[in-house]
């Protein structure tokens, strides 16, 4: 039986969980794939830490290159995170021509464009599955499954650390920072957190996936985010009563996706790609997606709406991502065919990422004002002349004092009217405390 050597760039949870798996189903990929898969070579920043996988010592070098240069080496996985050394990894390996694994959604999102150019004047292959949502196959069906559809909206739970932290906060009652307190000492999230609740992490995803989707590269910077920090159970409690549930949405929605000149043309498109906690319809399935599950709504032109669940993060569902893009890298490599459906190909001309103060959407809106006869009409007055309207004014029973909650459920408007509205709102002598404003998405 054929046999492709991988040389693997990284030994801890993720590197670590690729040995454990093909030690446990490597002859099962063997007898599928009529090949064998060998690790041959390993590279970790520390030899003799201990693992919690055992790393065959004769395998193991402290030195990347020893790896990525060894021409017995055939395929390499660069399973080590960051931007720096893995960055250069992956240009080396690419330009020896060697096809690339990678789990590296912050290496993809920051160099993307760079190392798929580099891939492809190389005659290499980048493979990337594990680099979004975990186990969930996403990015194989936006490439190949729903290859023959336009993707008109996408909205996913991307980041397991926060939807547990939201999760638990409806469930409970409990505040954010007792939450991520817990979470931090259960490993469900960094002792730096912000990566994943001030959006970052799923803003990497999902401009990988918009790019894929659309067809032009997303640059980190053209991805509106926004974290969970500001999230209370408070605006949790009113969002339930409503019949919503906040989730940390990643929005790719396309604008005008059926429009066309006077000659029957389809224009370039222009997407939405925004990070932001939202309130989804209890009604909707993302809303029963809870704790660390992530979960992604695809809309195609032609297949309609498709959802796609599982584990998002772990050794586990991760070694299961890059085990099938070395599956298929390995295939690729036997048979001669390194490319199969191109990556990132420019299909309806030139398309443009709106900034969200294009945006429209509607809005939940708390604020917190003085109790007295004429608030309403001085709030709304606001409002009527930035020509936004309010589809609902509630005020909840129980709140007493010197001021309460007024909760607003604001139609359709763009964002920018809407901040502006906002400012002048937050400036009244009745209302104190800074507004919140929370996205709706009906997701429809």
């Amino acid at each position: 039986m054929q046999q492709v050597t991988l040389g693997l760039v990284g030994g801890g949870t993720v590197g670590g969980g690729v040995v454990a798996a093909l030690n446990r189903n490597g002859a099962l990929l063997a007898s599928r794939l009529g090949l064998t898969l060998r690790v041959a070579r390993i590279a970790v920043q520390d030899p003799k830490k201990n693992r919690s996988t055992r790393l065959p010592p004769e395998l193991v070098t402290a030195d990347w290159q020893e790896v990525v240069n060894d021409p017995t080496i055939q395929v390499v996985a660069e399973l080590m995170g960051g931007t720096t050394t893995a960055r250069e990894v992956v240009r080396t390996a690419l330009s020896l021509g060697k096809p690339v694994v990678t789990a590296n959604k912050a290496l993809l999102s920051a160099h993307g464009e760079e190392l798929f150019a580099i891939a492809a004047r190389h005659g290499a292959n980048l493979y990337y599955e594990a680099s979004v949502a975990g186990g969930i196959p996403i990015i194989k069906i936006l490439r190949e499954s729903l290859v023959g559809n336009r993707v008109t909206r996408l909205a996913g739970i991307v980041n397991g650390t926060c939807n547990y932290i939201l999760t638990r906060m409806k469930l409970e009652g409990a505040e954010f920072g007792d939450v991520l307190a817990d979470a931090q000492r259960l490993g469900y999230a960094e002792a730096e957190p912000s990566l994943d609740v001030d959006g970052h992490d799923a803003a990497h995803k999902t401009g990988i996936l918009a790019s894929l989707a659309h067809g032009f590269w997303v640059a980190p910077e053209q991805v509106y985010t926004e974290g969970i920090r500001q999230i209370s159970p408070l605006d949790i409690q009113f969002a339930a009563q409503l019949g919503y549930t906040i989730k940390l949405l990643g929005i790719v929605k396309m604008v005008g996706a059926n429009s066309g000149d006077s000659r029957g043309r389809r224009k370039n498109p222009s997407i939405q790609v925004s990070v932001y906690p939202a309130l989804i319809p209890n009604s909707h399935v993302l809303a029963s997606v809870n704790y660390a599950f992530n979960a992604i709504s695809v809309r195609g032109d032609i297949v309609g709406d498709t959802l796609f669940y599982g584990r998002g993060a772990g050794a586990e569902p991760t070694a299961s991502a890059v085990l099938s893009d070395l599956a298929d890298a390995a295939l690729d490599l036997c048979h001669g065919s390194p490319r199969r459906v191109p990556p990132f190909v420019c299909h309806e001309g030139n398309g443009c990422v709106l900034g969200l103060d294009e945006v429209v959407s509607r809005y939940y809106v708390r604020l917190s004002v003085m109790d007295r006869p004429g608030v309403f009409s001085r709030i709304a007055n606001v409002l009527a002349k930035a020509r936004i309207g309010i589809s609902s004014i509630i005020q909840p029973e129980g709140h007493a004092g010197e001021t309460v909650p007024v909760i607003l459920m604001i139609h359709d408007a763009p964002n920018a009217a809407m901040k502006r509205a906002l400012a002048q709102i937050a400036r009244l002598s009745v209302v104190k405390d800074t507004p919140v404003m929370i996205r709706v998405e009906s997701l429809e």
